[in-house]
């Protein structure tokens, strides 16, 4: 969690304008990657939150969550970076932390995600 942190602060994006909900609500055990039954049991908790917050914008760390809201099998590297739409709300893909700590090459990338997200936020 620490990671994301900064780069939300770092972007000067204030942490308190954020909320933080998981696909997963526990971690898969040897914090192996989810499975699909685990995604498809925990999902309708994941679109209740989402139902409840009503964000204007949605930042989704990594494929899981990505493809979990738009049901795709997308690799996070080839669409971080482009605006989407989610049911009427503005989506920003960019990388999972634990991924940026495996691959820091790209922690570049994720600092241009957050800055799109600060604007977009900035200008309701």
């Amino acid at each position: 969690g620490r990671l994301l942190d900064r780069l939300i602060t770092r972007t000067g994006i204030s942490r308190g304008e954020v909320f933080i909900c998981n696909v997963l609500k526990c971690r898969p055990p040897g914090n192996r990657d989810p499975q699909p039954e685990e995604i498809e049991a925990c999902k309708g908790y994941l679109l209740d939150q989402i139902d409840l917050i009503r964000p204007r914008v949605i930042c989704v760390l990594g494929r899981h969550a990505y493809n979990t809201l738009f049901g795709t099998d997308e690799r996070i590297t080839k669409i971080r970076g482009q605006i989407k739409e989610w049911q009427g709300i503005v989506v920003v893909p960019t990388f999972h932390p634990s991924y940026l700590l495996r691959n820091d090459s790209r922690m570049g990338e994720a600092l241009e995600d957050m800055e799109t997200l600060r604007q977009l936020l900035a200008n309701p």
